[in-house]
């Protein structure tokens, strides 16, 4: 596949502005490659685009720290689709039956903390595992800064599992729109949580 040569030597150098770019040249071929990969059972509970939108915040967040310069961005991206596929997988399927129970016991309050575990748990490295528990204290302190509308939609996509278009609909907004203010969101409790 033919990229943009200019786009892809300020991807390499790593501008985020270019990822972008990138993203948005190539959004049909990575959600084609998406729901190859996804399943019929998973694509009940989660949608390419939802998987789309958690690997394009990944490839920003790694950006920085990745050598580019012998990979083909897209297969790089393909990578990081297929990485956020698995981690769909486990969190709708491994733990399936924990959370069942645990969803009928839940308590109104706990939502907050059973969100800042779920957001906590997937921005955390293995390596991290061990403060996982700090960062779940550190991620509710960061939830309680986002506007309430933010929070609400995290918890509506992440606790409850609803797609961005049923979010869109009860908030009166676009999906497109709905799925920008959930990136911010998620952006800017990557950005709280990597400030130690």
């Amino acid at each position: 596949m033919q990229h943009d040569t200019k786009i892809v030597d300020a991807l390499r150098s790593g501008e985020e502005a270019a990822l972008v770019e990138f993203l948005k040249t190539n959004e049909q071929p990575l959600l084609a490659f998406i729901r190859s990969r996804i399943g019929t059972q998973l694509q009940k509970k989660i949608e390419p685009e939802d998987v789309l939108q958690e690997a394009s915040i990944e490839a920003c967040r790694v950006l920085g720290q990745t050598d580019l310069s012998t990979w083909d961005p897209l297969h790089w991206l393909f990578q990081i689709c297929e990485r956020k596929i698995i981690d769909a997988h486990r969190r709708h399927f491994a733990s399936q039956k924990r959370d069942a129970s645990r969803e009928a016991a839940m308590p109104a309050g706990s939502d907050a903390a059973g969100l800042a575990n779920l957001l906590a748990a997937s921005m955390t490295t293995p390596s991290q595992a061990f403060s996982r528990d700090q960062r779940q204290l550190r991620m509710m302190a960061a939830l309680e800064t986002l506007p309430e509308e933010q929070r609400e939609a995290l918890r509506l996509r992440y606790l409850v599992g609803l797609p961005s278009k049923e979010i869109a609909q009860k908030f009166g907004k676009t999906d497109g729109a709905t799925r920008v203010m959930i990136s911010r969101a998620l952006s800017r409790l990557q950005t709280m949580l990597a400030e130690e």
